[in-house]
């Protein structure tokens, strides 16, 4: 078998051209870089785009980016390479990845490899000298959709149209299954910093007189779990679908909802004993636990046209008027004319308007369709955490 420095440098050495075809029918040409995927292991998934500029690494390792094929509007992907920190989870969970141009030779003191090397130990397949300006255009006129990528010798571009056009619909897909932890664990580790790493962590004697959070891992980040112990909780993480008769057995202080992949319609085995143990428990949910939260309230979820993604969407909460600068990740969205009138809309986008937050005071619950997590503000949206602390321990909002 061969090595993935030798797998690496036979494509690039070859030029292998590759494509992207959309299920509409449209094909892109371009290189292949990473691990190389032919029509008997091609890649599927939907044909997304993200406008963030940084992070490319965390989006790569992100859960709710399983089933899609991302497409980078930022031009140079790979210029500070890859390390084993900034991370999101345990392996990439994008399906491929499309760039304008993948620099081959990093430049930055935290590196440990290329992107191209991190594609290939991954088994991923990516696509660069692709116009991305023309595929985001394509994608923004005419709507994320599904798509397949294929590389090498015998590709047949026309093959892969018909392929793409028997995936069907994100709509329907449940992918939280696939990316959601098999069995119960503890979190103990806190944020990342120059000093210690991702090796800080704190011990039992620490957490034990800490308020407990069980999150519902539909696909959770790293950052997610870090943030909840730094902000003071103990925390217990359990698969989807887990029952709110086990969760609660588990004697929470309160339950965290997490972000993760696919079409929230489906997600009934997660949504059921959310609404179980709504107004028993203080929730808090992030993107698509936002999607759940919102069903458990009584709710509907829709897809949106091309989705949100990237690091710059403008989010107005309003109970303070103050607009946060925030990252986004979501095929879907909650109607806001599905919810009862006692769940207040509490954050808005101001791009399109659609439900950024959602707050019923009743319930003692509250969600945000964004990823307070991530750091493009940099902190803008930090104090969700602290804001959910604070319900847990019965002080105001």
């Amino acid at each position: 078998m061969k090595s993935e420095k030798t797998q690496q440098a036979a494509v690039e050495a070859r030029g292998e051209v590759g494509y992207l075809a959309l299920a509409d029918g449209t094909v892109f040409k371009g290189r292949c870089f990473g691990a190389l995927r032919g029509t008997d292991n091609p890649v599927t998934g939907e044909a997304v785009f993200n406008t963030s500029m940084y992070g490319y690494q965390e989006i790569l390792t992100d859960p709710s980016y399983a089933g899609q094929i991302m497409c980078f509007t930022y031009p140079h992907i790979g210029n500070v390479g890859c390390n084993e920190e900034d991370i999101e989870s345990s392996r990439v969970y994008t399906e491929g990845l499309i760039v304008r141009v993948a620099h081959k030779e990093p430049s930055n003191f935290r590196s440990t490899t290329s992107l191209q090397s991190y594609l290939t130990k991954n088994n991923v397949m990516g696509l660069e000298g692709i116009d991305t300006r023309q595929v985001v255009a394509h994608l923004r006129d005419h709507g994320a959709q599904m798509a397949v990528m294929a590389g090498g010798e015998g590709v047949d571009p026309q093959d892969l149209v018909v392929r793409a056009k028997a995936l069907g619909s994100m709509e329907g897909k449940d992918y939280v299954k696939q990316v959601a932890c098999k069995e119960i664990y503890t979190w103990d580790k806190l944020p990342w910093s120059l000093q210690g790493g991702n090796s800080r962590k704190l011990s039992q004697e620490q957490l034990v007189s800490r308020p407990h959070v069980v999150a519902i891992d539909c696909g959770v980040k790293h950052n997610i779990l870090r943030l909840l112990v730094d902000v003071g909780f103990r925390v217990t993480v359990v698969p989807a679908g887990t029952t709110s008769t086990e969760i609660m057995a588990l004697r929470p202080d309160g339950i965290f909802l997490s972000n993760g992949p696919g079409d929230p319609a489906t997600l009934d085995y997660v949504v059921k004993p959310v609404k179980e143990m709504l107004g028993k428990i203080p929730m808090f949910g992030i993107c698509l636990g936002h999607q759940i939260l919102g069903q458990a309230l009584g709710g509907k979820t829709y897809k949106l046209k091309f989705g949100h993604r990237g690091g710059n969407h403008p989010v107005r909460d309003e109970t303070t008027g103050k607009v946060e600068i925030t990252v986004q990740n979501h095929g879907f969205a909650v109607h806001k004319d599905s919810l009862p009138e006692n769940v207040f809309i509490s954050h808005l986008n101001l791009n399109d308007m659609t439900v950024e937050g959602l707050e019923s005071k009743e319930a003692r619950a509250f969600s945000v369709q964004y990823h307070p997590e991530a750091s493009p503000g940099p902190h803008d949206s930090r104090y969700l955490f602290k804001r959910f602390h604070d319900l847990v321990m019965g002080g105001a909002r």
